[in-house]
C-alpha cells in the first residue's frame, strides 16, 4: 500500500523510485561535498540540553551512502547539528570515525572548525585558543579543515579588525589550504553582523582582504547567504586559486552551471537529501551538457526551497525526516529532541515534493513510515 491521507484528508499515492547513482565516480568538472546529518541514537537521553548520543552505525553508513553517490562528505557542519544539540566531544569523535571511513574508501572529506566547546561569553583570545584546538583535532583525525563561523566571535569582536585578527593568525599557522565558511543570520540568528558589520558588501571588503592576504592557505569559501547575485559577485572579485563552494541551497543549480566568467563548486546540505540526483547531474555537466544537468538538477529546487524555508536554522528537522523515510535511518528521532523543529504540515508537503522529485527509492516503505508519523501526529490514516 502506497497512498496516505496528508493534513487536510487529501488521499496521496506515493509514487518512489529514486534515479540511482550508487557506484559513481566523483565529477571531473565540479568539486560537490554535502553536509551530512547525525544519526542520533533512538532509546538515549537525546532530549534538550543533553549530551549527544549518536547511532555509530547508522551515522557512518549515510556518509558511506554519500560517497558511493559520488559526492564529498562535509562533515561536522551546521548540517550536523553544530549549536543545536551535538556538543563538542561528539563532534571531535565524529570526525575522528569519519575521517577514518573515508580513508577507507579514498572519499573527500572536510571537517567543521569552531568554537562550541566554550562556556559563556568569551573574549578574542579565547576564541582565538578554541579554534585552534578544533583545528588541531581535524588535522590530527586526517580531515581538511572548515573554519566555521563562531558565535563567540560574534559577540565578542568589536569590529572587522578583530575577525581579521583571528582569521590571519590561523592562516598564517596552518600548513595546508582549508576552506572559510561564511554562513548568513538565517541559518544561525546568533551570527548577525559577522564580520563586523551589518553591512554584507562591506562584510565582503572585508573578507576579500583577508583571502588577498592569505590565497595561499586558502582552497575556497563557502558562502551561505541565499543570495545569488551576491555570491556571484563574490565569486568574481576571488583572488586566483580560491575556490567558490556555494551554500545556497535555493538557487544551486545556476551557481554551480555557472556563467562566461565562472562557476561555484558546492558545499550544501540539501546534497544529503538528494545525492541520488547530484551525481548524473554533475555527470552531464563533465559532459558540457547544460541542459541535461538543469533537467536532472531543477526538479529538486522546490524540495530545497521548502526544506530550507524560515526559520531556516530548522532544516535539519527535513533532512533527517526524509532520510528516515528513504530508508537510511531507522527512526525519526535526533540529538536535543529536534524532531519536533519543524511542523506536521511543513514534513508532509516535504514528503510530497521529495516523492515529486523522484527521491523516495521505495514508495511502500516511505508510505509505511509516513502513515505511522502522521496517524501519532493526530492525522487519521
Amino acid at each position: 500500500m502506497t497512498s496516505i491521507v496528508l493534513p487536510g484528508g487529501e488521499r496521496y499515492e506515493l509514487r518512489g523510485g529514486a534515479v540511482s547513482s550508487a557506484g559513481a565516480a566523483p565529477a571531473r568538472t565540479r568539486i560537490a561535498y554535502a553536509a551530512a546529518h547525525v544519526v542520533a541514537d533512538p532509546l538515549a537521553e537525546n532530549v534538550p540540553g543533553a549530551p549527544a548520543t549518536l547511532d555509530w552505525d547508522g551515522t557512518l553508513a549515510f556518509r558511506h551512502h554519500l560517497w558511493r553517490h559520488g559526492l564529498g562528505v562535509a562533515e561536522a557542519m551546521d548540517t550536523a547539528q553544530r549549536g543545536m544539540g551535538l556538543d563538542y566531544p561528539a563532534v571531535r569523535e565524529l570526525v575522528r570515525r569519519s575521517a577514518s571511513e573515508a580513508r577507507s574508501v579514498g572519499g573527500r572529506i572536510v571537517a567543521g572548525v569552531a568554537t562550541d566547546q566554550l562556556d559563556g561569553p568569551a573574549t578574542v583570545p579565547r576564541v582565538l585558543e578554541a579554534y585552534r584546538e578544533q583545528l588541531a583535532d581535524v588535522v590530527e583525525a586526517g580531515a581538511v579543515p572548515v573554519i566555521m563561523c563562531s558565535r563567540h566571535l560574534a559577540a565578542a569582536a568589536k569590529g572587522p579588525d578583530d575577525y581579521l585578527s583571528v582569521y590571519s593568525t590561523l592562516l598564517s599557522e596552518v600548513d595546508s589550504p582549508v576552506l572559510l565558511h561564511w554562513l548568513g543570520s538565517m541559518f544561525d540568528p546568533a551570527l548577525a553582523g559577522y564580520w563586523g558589520t551589518l553591512d554584507v558588501a562591506a562584510a565582503a571588503d572585508t573578507v576579500l582582504a583577508l583571502l588577498k592576504d592569505h590565497s595561499a592557505k586558502v582552497d575556497g569559501i563557502k558562502m551561505s547567504l541565499l543570495d545569488m547575485d551576491f555570491e556571484v559577485d563574490v565569486r568574481r572579485k576571488l583572488p586566483a586559486g580560491v575556490r567558490m563552494y556555494t551554500g545556497d541551497d535555493f538557487n544551486y543549480p545556476s551557481l554551480i552551471a555557472g556563467d562566461e566568467q565562472g562557476y561555484s563548486d558546492a558545499l550544501l546540505g540539501v546534497f544529503a537529501a538528494i545525492a541520488p540526483a547530484v551525481g548524473p547531474a554533475l555527470a552531464e555537466l563533465d559532459k558540457g551538457d547544460e541542459k541535461a544537468f538543469h533537467a536532472l538538477l531543477d526538479p529538486t529546487v522546490p524540495l530545497a526551497r521548502h526544506l530550507f524555508g524560515a526559520p531556516t536554522q530548522y532544516y535539519k528537522t527535513g533532512i533527517v525526516f526524509l532520510a528516515w523515510l528513504s530508508g537510511h535511518q531507522q527512526h525519526f528521532t535526533m540529538v536535543g529532541g529536534l524532531q519536533s523543529g519543524r511542523s506536521v504540515t511543513h514534513l508532509a508537503k516535504l514528503l510530497v515534493l521529495a516523492d515529486e522529485a523522484g527521491l523516495l527509492p521505495h514508495a511502500d516503505l516511505a508510505a509505511s513510515r509516513a502513515r505511522a508519523f502522521l496517524s501519532v501526529a493526530g492525522v487519521p490514516q
